[in-house]
């Protein structure tokens, strides 16, 4: 695949060599706190990323840093439990490792997860929102510096909305904002970013969502509301909110992916 860095062929042979299936349905890219999805797969059988060679490791509290194989509704998938941000040092050809390693699968589908700040003030924290958009900020997000990036997210927002509906699941749908991190944003950038129309802000995915587009590998992205952005609330942002309010919604979280990587 020219498409694809010699590195990554290399990433995928490893893994075949240590009972990874050659092909597969999906890929989920897991985010802070929502890690248990991977105790809902059948016949789970993980290597931590320090053990695959060419592999960033993940830092930040919340990523496990494990790659995980198996089954998901008698579907092979395989799921990265743990992000590499730009943040930690990574060039974004690093952080969008996962997507070309999906592609290196043959995955027919890329389910992208994260957790986010909610700028609009109608969503609350717990809520599940299907990315329908990208707001790229002041950042260059492509890992490909000739890339011109064209894209259409609402066709798969649309769908992923049925599927949740199916389910019983209610999803708010919106507009990302990729900010660079890590730190978080200042209440003056929060309320420029509400003018502008954006739904939640995070720290990954933008590139994520970009690299698929370039190898037409069909992508949803789903946010978990997990804080008030800044200003929001009369309250200092706190990591620790992240854990806790994926807790609350991992069960929910699971029903979701378990149904996308099924009907998607």
């Amino acid at each position: 695949m020219s498409e694809l860095p010699e590195y990554i062929e290399k990433i995928k042979a490893h893994l075949i060599e240590n009972d990874f299936p050659e092909e597969i349905e999906a890929a989920v890219i897991l985010g802070s706190g929502l890690g248990d999805f991977s105790t809902t797969i059948d016949e789970p059988f993980s290597i931590p990323y320090n053990q695959i060679p060419n592999f960033p490791h993940s830092s930040v509290e919340g990523h496990a840093g494990e790659l995980f194989t198996g089954l998901v509704g008698g579907k092979k998938i395989i799921a990265f439990s743990g992000r590499f941000h730009h943040y930690e040092g990574y060039p974004l050809s690093k952080t969008v490792l996962p997507v070309r390693l999906a592609k290196a699968f043959n995955a027919k589908k890329l389910i992208v997860s994260n957790a986010a700040g909610a700028i609009n003030t109608s969503f609350k924290v717990g809520d599940l929102m299907v990315i329908d958009d990208i707001f790229r900020g002041l950042y260059k997000v492509s890992p490909v510096a000739s890339q011109k990036f064209s894209y259409n997210l609402r066709p798969v927002a649309d769908r992923v909305r049925e599927i949740a509906a199916s389910i019983g699941l209610e999803v708010q749908r919106g507009t990302y904002l990729f900010a660079k991190g890590p730190s978080y944003e200042t209440k003056a950038e929060i309320r420029a970013f509400r003018t502008m129309g954006v739904d939640v802000v995070g720290m990954s995915t933008a590139p994520e969502l970009i690299e698929a587009s370039r190898l037409n590998l069909p992508a949803a992205a789903i946010s978990l509301v997990t804080n008030m952005a800044a200003g929001v609330l009369k309250q200092k942002l706190d990591h620790a909110e992240v854990k806790a309010a994926a807790e609350t919604r991992k069960e929910d979280f699971a029903r979701l992916v378990n149904a996308l990587i099924g009907e998607l």
